[in-house]
């Protein structure tokens, strides 16, 4: 087994942060579970150990909460994080100036200031011990805007660039920082978000498990952007020739409930 590690997985009771945490502890690394429903997490916790020995840590925290990035950091103790999974994350549909607004600056709090403060809390001692790897869940929604998700797509796009900025500054560091990009994908996302029903989600879905493994392998050996499935690179691909007009008028297609 390669070196033992402590991860910290933000959005760990669903979805790609439970695989991601359960990707982790099968290396036998330890895991440090953090998310909103404290029975969820403690359940996986108590799966991993059971499964592969590793210690697994829960921390119960809402990320829309501006202080919480620093109460995790505190809750952790002396547990060495050298990998940071800034998993958490959602979304919303509709017309901008139709949903509430709370709700839309709550989504910037959780996918771009938390992912900022986490990253600057555990990236920095990571620096001083000379390894350490960073994981930002951002989609391959950040490369376009996205009408009738507006605020999730701009979220996402900051945190594309965030990551690839961080990973210039991070080189020779031993420090990585990895943007990882799913296209859609089987988890709570869609439901909570309520583009389920969009042509985005009905024109087919990756499962979570494979989303997972890619962004853990890219994460791992240090990849700086990683889009999962040949598919979405394409697309990606695509979106440098093509007129942005276009591109909107795609995704608002996609994305119109």
């Amino acid at each position: 087994m390669a070196d033992k590690h402590t991860a910290l997985i933000t959005g760990a009771s669903a979805g790609l942060g439970t695989e991601l945490a359960r990707l982790a502890a099968r290396d036998g690394h330890d895991v440090i579970l953090v998310a909103r429903s404290e029975d969820r997490l403690r359940a996986l916790a108590d799966e991993l150990q059971k499964a592969h020995g590793v210690k697994a840590q829960v921390v119960a925290a809402d990320l829309a909460d501006r202080d919480a990035p620093a109460r995790i950091f505190e809750a952790c103790g002396d547990a060495k994080v050298d990998l940071l999974f800034n998993n958490a994350g959602f979304g919303s549909n509709g017309t901008f100036l139709d949903l509430d607004l709370a709700h839309e600056l709550n989504m910037v709090q959780v996918n771009v200031a938390a992912v900022v403060a986490l990253t600057h809390l555990f990236a920095g001692p990571m620096r001083a011990r000379g390894f350490g790897r960073v994981c930002n869940i951002a989609s391959t929604a950040g490369f376009q805007a996205g009408p009738y998700m507006a605020t999730y797509y701009a979220t996402k796009a900051f945190v594309i660039t965030f990551s690839e900025a961080l990973a210039v500054e991070l080189a020779g560091t031993g420090v990585t920082v990895t943007a990882h990009c799913p296209g859609a994908t089987a988890t709570e996302f869609a439901t909570r978000a309520g583009n389920d029903k969009t042509a985005l989600f009905k024109s087919g879905v990756a499962r979570a498990d494979e989303v997972a493994a890619h962004a853990y392998r890219a994460t791992m050996r240090g990849q700086t952007l990683a889009i999962h499935g040949a598919k979405n690179w394409l697309m990606i691909e695509s979106q440098r020739i093509a007129p942005r007009a276009l591109v909107r008028s795609i995704a608002a297609r996609l994305n119109r409930a």
